[in-house]
């Protein structure tokens, strides 16, 4: 049996209906993947996945970051990103590349195939982001962009000074359920 996600009119019926008060991380998680799932729509369209598009990205960005760097800034571990680069490659959009006198980093590079992307896929976000928009006066979405940001700063402070990490997700499998190790 194939599950569907939750389509948009489900999860704002959701929010007016059920849970008007929920904790605000909710309502942004699901305002993120209202916007997540109008540009996979649009993305789909043109061949491409959403996880290739959050490299094409920062690579469009900063092309000729290492793997490791790639995997930090788009926010997943890195057998994730090896993974969409091994497709990525295939599809003809990067290569990667051992350069230099360090053997073991490896850079990724755009073909021109994946730069040539960038004037196709980017007018698609942007019209994402229009109709989200679409009649939000500009001094709320300042100020929802503030506070976002100020969300995020605080979020970063307090993770600069935490004793934790963010552990992989073969770290957590490998932990019995109920039961936390600690890493020294």
């Amino acid at each position: 049996m194939k599950h569907n996600p939750p389509s948009t009119q489900s999860i704002l019926r959701h929010w007016r209906e059920a849970v008007p008060n929920d904790r605000l991380a909710h309502l942004v998680k699901d305002a993120t993947r209202a916007l997540v799932r109008a540009l996979q729509m649009r993305l789909a369209e043109h061949a491409v996945s959403f996880g290739h598009w959050t490299f094409l990205r920062i690579l469009w960005e900063g092309d000729g970051l290492t793997q490791r760097e790639l995997s930090e800034q788009a926010g997943v571990m890195e057998p994730t990103t090896f993974s969409a680069l091994k497709a990525m490659e295939r599809l003809g959009y990067i290569r990667r590349r051992k350069l230099g006198g360090d053997r073991k980093k490896v850079y990724i590079l755009l073909t021109p195939k994946g730069r040539g992307l960038r004037h196709r896929l980017v007018p698609l976000a942007e019209k994402v982001n229009s109709i989200a928009v679409r009649g939000v006066r500009h001094g709320d979405i300042a100020t929802t962009r503030r506070v976002l940001l100020a969300i995020i700063e605080n979020l970063a402070r307090e993770d600069a000074g935490a004793e934790m990490r963010m552990p992989s997700t073969r770290e957590l499998a490998r932990v019995a359920p109920g039961r936390r190790r600690r890493r020294s």
